[in-house]
Order: structure tokens, then C-alpha cells, then sequence
């Protein structure tokens, strides 16, 4: 995934990351050159693919080993990764590149970036006769990320993953408020109200918080919250260009009440950040935690009694926000048949081997993974795969999608309401208006 807490990461300046990114090509093409000097006859015969992704930390670790794994099965190919910094400097440059007759023959982006891409002709649309070349098939994914890897009816990503926004809830401060089912597992939550009585029952156990929830600065984790519990009311957002977006008004104020409503210092800090949370729940301070996928390797190395499940349906219809990182295919002025070839060889052999990704807390993509008895075993993973089956994507537009300044906008408009500063009719007609004004503005891609 990429940097956990994705809008705290140190971000590069524009001038930063186009040094960095022109270095690390620098440095492949000197690898090249030395290779032709030197190497053998093998190695020149390989095709060298360029890769560029967006992950850090552990994710990258993961993707580094699996990048290598694929690389020594075969001598075809071999995948040359770039990592560059996550935000919107990397869709920047990776926009750059495509614009300038210059990318990598393939990349990672969030799914929900995509639709955002494709329509400026910066992607190639991936050929689905060579994916099922390659033993993978529209079947093999869940509906609703195969759904969202189209544009126009044509598929323009495939996903590696989904990461969506779950529940972790420590089972022995649960066990001790008397919360678990006979299955020793979190009792089945279907309303607000008893949602709070369960949090509050944990905080007498904890004696500190129920719940961990960080959103100071942090307007990722804001929208995460507030469009799960909003999809929740089977209420939609629509963003059509030229148009005023279409929103549930009297939905989005409950949600924001309700949210607010938590945050009372009992249920959950008042004025929390994500860095608290997670250091809050990982010091078994509290008895669950809202937050990604990703943050679950976090919580075993910090030795919570751990279990795991999609968000509790409070509001009558499932739903959780997510975002998938896929693979993009970035327009080749001058194609390389065999290169692209090579590519859908490699993007295959990632999916294939996700077992490995899902150890990261992501929830794979593949469904041939998910059903296997590898998978099956993996706790508290299997525990929330369902989650696949509720997730949601960002309302499509331009300026939508993990990385943009979307869920910026929402925080300028929203923290103050969980702060209790402002009323949440007038945060979310605020950022009702910003949306308004962007819809009137063209894609600039």
C-alpha cells in the first residue's frame, strides 16, 4: 500500500521528485549500458521493464520481494522497480511522462485515480484476450473491483488488491466488556446506538477509550469515515461535469452529527490524529480501532490480541470506502510489442502470487487467492474478506481518488464541524460549494 497514514506522508516538492525520478531512470540506464559492456549474452536478450509504483514501508518490502520472486522464475523478463513518493507528486510525474513519449512500460496507481486518467489518453486500455494468455479472466475478480476497473467499457486497470476501511477490535478487552459473540468473535453490531453502548462498555475496560479515531489533519481519514457511514444510508454522491453535484443533504448532516457524536472523550478523543490512534489501540488503550487494512501489520507487531471485520452496518445498508492499487498500462508512443507482452506475464505472476500481499493486511484482488486454503488460514485476514464484497470507490471525477486534493478540500471544510466549531450543515455546504466549482472546471489532464 502505500505510506500507511497516506496524507502525513513527507511529501517532495515538484523540482525534489523530477530530480529524483530523473536519477533513478538515470541510474537504470546506466545499469544498461554496463550490462552491453559487459554482460552476457543472456542478459542482453532480457527485457527490461520498467516499474513504477508508490510503496513504502512495509508495502514496499512486500512488493520488492514479490518483484524479485517473479523476476527469478523466468528469464524473459526482469522488472527494473522505481519507487516514488506517494501524493500527488508521483501522479504528477507519472502524468509528465506519459504526456512526454517517456514512461515506464507499466505502473501502479489507486484505482480510483483512474477514471481521472483514461479519458486524456495517458493509459492504454489493457487487452483482455492477452490477460486470459496469461491464465487471468474477468471472473477472477470480485464484481465490484472489475466494475471499477472500467471506463467507457473498456478496462483501463487491474487491481492487485482492495484496502478497505475495516473494524480491529482487541478480543480480550471485548471478552471483558461483554461484547463477544458465542463464536469469540465481536457480537454483530446493526445500530448507532448500540454501536456507542459497545464502545462505551470497552472504555470501562480500557479506562482511557472505547474507539480509536484520528482525523486532526488528516482528511483522508475524515472522508473514510464519513462516505462508509453516508453509503451506509444507501445514499449516493454524483459528480458530473458541468452539473452541481448531486448529494443527500439531510444524510450527509446525520453522518456528520454522528461522527461528531463520538468524538466526547469517552467514546473517543475529542481531538485525536491518525499517529494517536494507532499509537492509542497499539498500547491496548482502547478496544477498537477504525482505520485501513493496512495498519494491521502494525497492530501484530505490537502484540494486541487482535481480530478483524468489515465496519458494523449501522445505517441499514453495508458499505465500507476503499481503494485498490492497480496496474496501468502508460501510453506507449512507440510500442514495444513484446515488452507489453512481457508485462501482462508479470502483472499475472503478481496476482498469482498475492498470497504474499494479503500478509500485509490487503485483501487480494484475485479471487483464486482469497478462496484457497492459504488464505482461509490467514487470521485475522479471512475474517474481514468479505469486506471485498461492500467496498466503494470515491464518487468518479477528476479530482477525486486517494492522492488528490479531494479529501484536502473535505478536511477544510469538515474538521472543524468534528471539532464542534462549526454547525455540520454549514462544513458540508461549504464543501458541497467547492465541489460545485471544481465540476465547472474541464479536466486539465
Amino acid at each position: 500500500m502505500h505510506q500507511p497514514r497516506d496524507n502525513s506522508s513527507p511529501g517532495l516538492s515538484r523540482r525534489q521528485l523530477l530530480r529524483g525520478g530523473g536519477l533513478a531512470l538515470a541510474g537504470l540506464g546506466a545499469a544498461g549500458l554496463l550490462s552491453g559492456c559487459g554482460g552476457s549474452a543472456a542478459a542482453s536478450e532480457t527485457a527490461q521493464l520498467r516499474f513504477w509504483h508508490l510503496l513504502s514501508g512495509g508495502d514496499g518490502i512486500k512488493m520488492a520481494a514479490m518483484i524479485d520472486s517473479a523476476n527469478s522464475s523466468q528469464s524473459a523478463w526482469h522488472v527494473n522497480p522505481t519507487v516514488l513518493a506517494w501524493g500527488a507528486p508521483y501522479y504528477t510525474k507519472l502524468a509528465m511522462a506519459s504526456a512526454g513519449g517517456r514512461p515506464p512500460e507499466l505502473a501502479i496507481m489507486h484505482a480510483a485515480r483512474v477514471p481521472g486518467y483514461a479519458p486524456g489518453g495517458l493509459l492504454d486500455p489493457w487487452d483482455l484476450d492477452l490477460l486470459a494468455e496469461n491464465g487471468v479472466t474477468p471472473e477472477d475478480f470480485a464484481p465490484r473491483i472489475w466494475e471499477n476497473s472500467q471506463v467507457d467499457g473498456a478496462v483501463f486497470s487491474i487491481s492487485l488488491d482492495s484496502h478497505p476501511f475495516i473494524l480491529m477490535y482487541n478480543t480480550e478487552v471485548a471478552d471483558k466488556a461483554g461484547v463477544l459473540g458465542s463464536n469469540g468473535q465481536l457480537e454483530e453490531i446493526t445500530s448507532p446506538d448500540r454501536f456507542k453502548e459497545a464502545a462505551l462498555e470497552m472504555s470501562k475496560v480500557t479506562g482511557q477509550h472505547g474507539l480509536s479515531y484520528g482525523y486532526l489533519n488528516d482528511g483522508a481519514q475524515m472522508w473514510r469515515m464519513f462516505y462508509t457511514l453516508y453509503l451506509q444510508h444507501g445514499a449516493a454522491i454524483e459528480l458530473v461535469p458541468g452539473q452541481k453535484a448531486k448529494v443527500d443533504r439531510d444524510v450527509a448532516v446525520d453522518v456528520l452529527e454522528y461522527i461528531g457524536s463520538l468524538l466526547d472523550d469517552k467514546i473517543a478523543t475529542a481531538s485525536g490524529d491518525g499517529g494517536t490512534a494507532i499509537a492509542e489501540f497499539a498500547g491496548q488503550d482502547s478496544g477498537m480501532i477504525v482505520s485501513g487494512v493496512w495498519e494491521l501489520p502494525t497492530m501484530i507487531n505490537a502484540g494486541v490480541p487482535l481480530d478483524a471485520m468489515p465496519i458494523p452496518t449501522l445505517f441499514g445498508t453495508p458499505a465500507a470506502f476503499a481503494d485498490s492499487h492497480a496496474f496501468v498500462l502508460p501510453h506507449q508512443k512507440s510500442l514495444d510489442e513484446q515488452k507489453r507482452r512481457d508485462s501482462y506475464a508479470f502483472v499475472a505472476a503478481l496476482l498469482k502470487g498475492s498470497i504474499n500481499w494479503a500478509q500485509a493486511g490487503h485483501i487480494p484482488a484475485y479471487q483464486p487467492v482469497v478462496r484457497s486454503a492459504a488464505y482461509k488460514e490467514l487470521m485475522p485476514q479471512a475474517h474481514y474478506a468479505g469486506a471485498a464484497d461492500i467496498i466503494n470507490y470515491d464518487p468518479r471525477a477528476w479530482f477525486t481518488g486517494s492522492g488528490s486534493d479531494f479529501q484536502a478540500y473535505f478536511a477544510d471544510n469538515i474538521q472543524n464541524v468534528f471539532l464542534g466549531r462549526t454547525a455540520a450543515k454549514d462544513g458540508w455546504d461549504s464543501f458541497v460549494k467547492r465541489l460545485d466549482t471544481l465540476l465547472s472546471k474541464p479536466n486539465p489532464v
